[in-house]
């Protein structure tokens, strides 16, 4: 039985913190959900009514962003959905818990936001070369339409204290942006004969979704297949663990994430000299501190002797 007043702080403190984490989660939790949920609705009936608006005003722009709003509505939808589900825990099917669930939501909505922007390049390319009317005042009624609407949803997300809602209060502002553009430009093409300026509008609008929808599907299947967070460096975490005293080297050293901010990590520590529990207990603490600076969540640690043999592949240093 451990008696070192040490560790029975150290437990005390870290009980104190998952409790004042417990609470914060519960008191946001339904807001956030709410949320998501209005901003949801607000997009998914403005999608439905610039999609009619695009073909009604002959308008590529319009259905360019019509497409990045049906992107934007699968986000939402997702994230609704997600941000329920997160408050799973791990159970006997999933021992990580259902954080992993959010990126097959991030790859199904990038596949569909890189075909819709694949069939609206088809359709708008043709069109810089042989320019079609378009009805601009009905562009720049839905262009002042989709400021609005969007703008909406971002001023309510912006009120949420959630990562979720922040990271989809960020994507909807380029919606704002999106919009503000096209009624830029729909307000040029009104006074100004220049039919080709929707296509080209059009191409940058597809181009902006396909290289985000891209860069999305890269950073999800690098999560998926287990590589290492791009922030975290793993020689300045094996630098500062080899600091603590105690400590003679470290190997076999995995770290992955579960979603993109969830870290987690598995090590071997080996020590200079054979310690009791309460020790252990002592030094496990300072490197689950260290680890977290260097934004690990979970940690798994597994202490040998300096004559021990590793059994597991890559035990080198």
């Amino acid at each position: 039985m451990i008696h070192s007043r040490t560790v029975i702080f150290a437990n005390c403190l870290i009980k104190k913190h998952l409790m004042s984490h417990n609470h914060h989660n519960h008191t946001h939790e339904p807001e956030a959900s709410k949320n998501i949920q209005v901003a949801f609705l607000l997009n998914l009936f403005f999608t439905i009514v610039e999609i009619a608006g695009g073909l009604l005003t002959n308008s590529m722009a319009v259905l360019s962003n019509a497409i990045h709003d049906l992107g934007d509505c699968l986000s939402l939808g997702l994230a609704w959905y997600f941000q329920k589900v997160a408050k799973k825990g791990s159970d006997t099917s999933y021992s990580y818990g259902y954080k992993r669930f959010s990126l097959l939501g991030a790859v199904i909505n990038s596949i569909v936001l890189i075909t819709g922007s694949i069939i609206i390049l088809s359709v708008a390319i043709p069109r810089i070369l042989n320019p079609e009317t378009t009805k601009t005042g009905g562009m720049i009624a839905f262009a002042i339409l989709g400021v609005l609407v969007n703008g909406a949803a971002v001023f309510r997300l912006k009120k949420g204290n959630s990562i979720n809602e922040k990271v989809v209060s960020l994507h909807l502002l380029e919606d704002v942006l999106g919009w503000s553009a096209v009624l830029i430009g729909s307000i040029v093409m009104r006074y100004v004969n220049l039919p080709v300026l929707d296509p080209i509008m059009s191409v940058g609008i597809a181009c902006f979704v396909l290289y985000n929808a891209i860069s999305n599907v890269r950073q999800s299947l690098r999560i998926i297949l287990q590589g290492i967070p791009s922030l975290i460096n793993t020689e300045e975490i094996t630098r500062q663990l080899k600091q603590i005293n105690g400590i003679k080297a470290i190997h076999d050293l995995h770290i992955w994430s579960e979603d993109g901010n969830y870290n987690v990590l598995t090590v071997h520590v080996v020590l200079n000299n054979s310690m009791e529990m309460e020790k252990l207990a002592e030094l496990k603490f300072l490197i689950r501190t260290s680890l977290k600076e260097n934004g690990i969540q979970h940690a798994t640690i597994e202490f040998e002797n300096e004559n021990e043999q590793c059994v597991f592949e890559n035990c080198g240093e």
